[in-house]
C-alpha cells in the first residue's frame, strides 16, 4: 500500500441572500458565499485534498461551475462522489484534517456536526475527520469579512 498527502485551498467571497453552510452545517445568517454549489469553503478545500492525494486534478475539473448539473449542489454529495471516485480507483481515505479562516462565524458550537457531516459522506468514522478555525486577525480581504478560506490536508491510502 502506498500513502499519499493531497493539499486543498478554497476562498469564496461573502454574498448577502446566499445561505451560508460549512461542513454541511446551514449557518443562521443573513449572508452565504458566492458559488455556483453551495460555495462550502471548507469542504471544497477538503475535495481538493483528495482529489490531490489521489493524483486525480481539482473539484473545478470533476463538477466544473459553469455545468448546470453542479449549480446549488450540496458540497456534501460531491464530497460523497470524490470518496467513490477513488473507491474505483483502490484508494481509501485515512483521515482529513481542515482549518477554515474566517472572523465570523464562530466554529465551536457547530464542530462536531461538521465534522460528522464530513466524515459521513466520506465513508469515515468521526474522529478521522479534524476541523479546525483561526481568524486572520482583521487582516487582509478575510479579516474585513469580505469572504472566507479553508485550507485541508488529506491522507490517502492507495494500492500499489
Amino acid at each position: 500500500m502506498t500513502l499519499r498527502v493531497g493539499l486543498g485551498y478554497d476562498v469564496h467571497r461573502v454574498k448577502a441572500g446566499r445561505p451560508l453552510v460549512l461542513g454541511g452545517v446551514r449557518f443562521e445568517s443573513d449572508w452565504g458565499l458566492d458559488g455556483h454549489s453551495d460555495a462550502d469553503v471548507l469542504s471544497h478545500a477538503v475535495g481538493d485534498a483528495l482529489l490531490g492525494a489521489a493524483g486525480l486534478g481539482d473539484l473545478g475539473e470533476h463538477f466544473p461551475p459553469g455545468d448546470a448539473r453542479w449549480k446549488d449542489a450540496s458540497s456534501l454529495d460531491l464530497l460523497a462522489r470524490i470518496a467513490a471516485l477513488l473507491a474505483e480507483r483502490g484508494a481509501r481515505v485515512v483521515n482529513v484534517d481542515a482549518m477554515l479562516v474566517a472572523e465570523a462565524p464562530k466554529l465551536a458550537p457547530h464542530r462536531a456536526a461538521m465534522c460528522a457531516n464530513v466524515a459521513r459522506a466520506l465513508g469515515l468514522n468521526a474522529d478521522a475527520v479534524s476541523i479546525k478555525a483561526t481568524t486572520n486577525e482583521t487582516l487582509g480581504a478575510i479579516g474585513r469579512r469580505e469572504g472566507l478560506a479553508a485550507m485541508a490536508v488529506a491522507l490517502v491510502e492507495r494500492g500499489t
